[in-house]
């Protein structure tokens, strides 16, 4: 079996000028954990996760740093605050999804799809097609092959 035997086509996806309010209303509405960020030729440039949006309401971690000489060494790495900060005050999509996502091909094996959501961590994978989305694939699709098959 493959990606595009088991995966959903009809897929929700929003583009980077949307708002966090519009995703998150489509995330309630249509009872799904994340949606694809397609630009305007349907490339997958990003997604939204629940985690994504969770971190909204969290607690900022500023770096701790040491100052010697007058200098600063920061012992958390600055970057990664910069970024936690930047999906916090998110207006618009591009400012929150995880760019650059992890797809998959439609002739992908369901082998390999599970191997890379348990190597990455992540519960869906967008399906391409000449780099194109084509359709999505989640645990959920996994789980329902195993039982059909």
């Amino acid at each position: 079996m493959n990606a595009k035997e088991i995966m959903t086509v009809d897929v929700i996806s929003v583009k980077p000028t949307d708002t966090v309010e519009d995703v998150i209303k489509i995330l309630l509405d249509k009872k799904i954990s994340g949606v694809p960020v397609v630009d305007g030729n349907n490339e997958v440039v990003g997604i939204v996760s629940e985690g994504d949006l969770i971190i909204r309401q969290q607690k900022l971690h500023v770096p701790s740093y040491i100052q010697i000489l007058g200098g600063v060494i920061y012992l958390d790495d600055p970057d990664e605050f910069k970024e936690e900060l930047r999906k916090t005050v998110a207006i618009k999509v591009e400012d929150i999804m995880t760019k650059d996502p992890l797809t998959v091909e439609e002739d992908t094996p369901v082998e390999e799809i599970a191997t890379i959501m348990f190597d990455a961590g992540v519960n869906r994978l967008p399906v391409v097609n000449d780099g194109k989305l084509a359709g999505i694939v989640s645990r959920a699709d996994i789980i329902r092959s195993m039982a059909n098959s």
